[in-house]
């Protein structure tokens, strides 16, 4: 039933009343999607939220409440990064006094199956959620058909019209295959993470999180695995020393790194698929995965008929409240690849809520946002990079490192160091930025990532008492200057 609305924020006079379905229609029910709807009710506005009928895989048709994150991307990543590990775990128990089997079975149908039954569970309450909010959940397809008008196309091709006062659209983005012969026989991280059979030899394409992730989950889980990619070291837009770290690693896990290599073409063959580097390298693997990117979802919307811009790369341009040229028109999350993290987009949604409807406009502030690659170990981390605070300093830096073993790797006897850095300015003392890469990084992190945001000095983390033994108290410890790096033309290196 809809009702009347204000205008711009005044109230409506005799002859100029707009009849509106819902103050807030919302395409796409990802974390981004679900934040917004949620918060946007609690200020009392009358919200509904479409999203694609739910699967693992995703395509332009199916989707699911939850989004990437909840069902093709975090939380089912994670699941079998923690399956992984235990393949390591297992090696370092002998050393604790475990006597175990060598010959340790893996069922991977079990895992995936218990996979499935958790991402069908969140993606259950995830719809409970929103009817608890107030948020009316409808399953379809959503387009634009005018500034205040979306089209629902339900599942059995029936369609129906929706009038609102503001329209987000939270649709994400998807996985792309690159474009080269033989592309239809390589998988994207969508079904990498619904494989039938888990690979004997895996073949990735790309450096960033996704590759690397799927590389360690892939190597614990007993398959060799080879990770091509086009630059010097993976994890491109991270710390140079904090990649060298993470290369060292994979490498250390038996995981085979072919540096500035791309694939040149896939081929089916009796024995699997036969895959061509540009370096002339021919390798047989049972999958490949391409892990190469990500574009936004915004091809189905009708973008152009209302006249919503885009980039080159197809992404919703937004001002620094999430509005787009369309005044009544609104986005958040991946589809604007501003800073594509689950979190962000989180913040993004409550942004856009408190602007819209709560009467506080507020921007999303992107300054010291942490994050985290779960390859095994992980690597996480804060603020700047070295190379960034080089490029965006006044001052001269000080770079203090640890590395060690963790006390864990002492009795087990797995050559695997743990290494932590601090960027910090020279004059203010205060810490720009922050890594580690070893076990619980993520975490660790997390509580570096609040001090950060308070602008926290090195003097202040030497006079914080660490937590002893543990891998974190590292941070409060490291008095010992590694190097000082010119402001005039300095260039960051590595020590370790």
């Amino acid at each position: 039933m809809s009702r009347k609305m204000l205008i711009d924020g005044e109230a409506t006079g005799p002859g100029n009343e707009e009849q509106y379905d819902f103050d807030l229609f919302v395409i796409g029910a990802g974390s981004g999607g679900v934040r917004a709807s949620r918060t946007s009710a609690g200020y009392g506005a009358k919200v509904a939220i479409c999203e694609l009928p739910f699967h693992p895989i995703s395509s332009e048709v199916i989707g699911g409440v939850g989004g990437t994150c909840v069902i093709r991307g975090c939380v089912p990543k994670k699941i079998l990064v923690y399956g992984a590990y235990f393949r390591g775990e297992f090696e370092d128990a002998k050393n604790f006094g475990w006597e175990l089997n060598d010959d340790i079975g893996f069922n991977w149908k079990k895992l995936l199956n218990n996979k499935t039954q958790e991402i069908t569970r969140l993606n259950g309450i995830y719809k409970r959620m929103l009817n608890n909010a107030g948020v009316t959940l409808l399953e379809g397809e959503g387009k634009l058909v005018d500034p205040h008008t979306v089209e629902l196309t339900h599942p059995d091709g029936s369609k129906k019209q929706y009038k609102a006062k503001h329209i987000l659209i939270a649709t994400g983005s998807r996985a792309q295959l690159v474009n080269i012969p033989g592309k239809e026989l390589a998988i994207t991280s969508d079904e990498a993470l619904s494989l039938e059979d888990i690979p004997k030899r895996a073949v990735i394409f790309g450096g960033g999180y996704i590759a690397v992730e799927f590389a360690s989950i892939w190597r614990g889980m007993g398959a060799t695995v080879d990770l091509f990619y086009r630059k010097d070291l993976p994890l491109r837009g991270f710390d140079g020393e904090m990649r060298a770290v993470v290369a060292r690693n994979l490498e250390g896990r038996g995981i085979r790194l072919h540096p500035g290599t791309n694939l040149s073409e896939l081929t089916k063959t009796e024995d699997g698929i036969r895959v061509l580097t540009d370096k002339g390298e021919v390798l047989t693997a049972d999958v490949v995965l391409f892990a190469t990117g990500r574009s936004p979802n915004t091809r189905r919307l009708n973008l152009d008929a209302v006249g919503v811009e885009t980039d080159r790369a197809g992404a919703i341009k937004v001002d620094e409240y999430s509005r787009t040229n369309i005044p009544s028109i609104w986005a958040v999350g991946d589809v604007t690849n501003r800073m594509n993290l689950t979190p962000v987009a989180l913040m993004e949604g409550t942004c856009f809520s408190k602007t819209v409807f709560g009467d506080q406009p507020t921007k999303p502030d992107y300054k010291d946002v942490p994050c985290a690659v779960f390859s095994i170990p992980p690597l996480s981390v804060v603020g700047l990079s070295e190379e960034q605070a080089v490029e965006q300093g006044k001052n001269d830096l000080l770079v203090f490192t640890s590395t060690f073993n963790p006390m864990k790797n002492t009795i087990s006897g797995r050559q695997e160091k743990t290494v932590m850095k601090l960027v910090v300015d020279s004059e203010t003392d205060q810490v720009l930025g922050a890594s580690m890469c070893g076990p619980d990084a993520p975490e660790i992190m997390q509580g570096i990532a609040v001090a950060l945001k308070c602008g926290a000095t090195k003097a202040q983390l030497d006079s914080t008492v660490g937590i002893h033994p543990s891998a974190a108290e590292e941070f409060v410890t490291m008095r010992t200057l590694t190097r000082r790096v010119s402001a005039a033309g300095g260039k960051p290196k590595t020590n370790l």
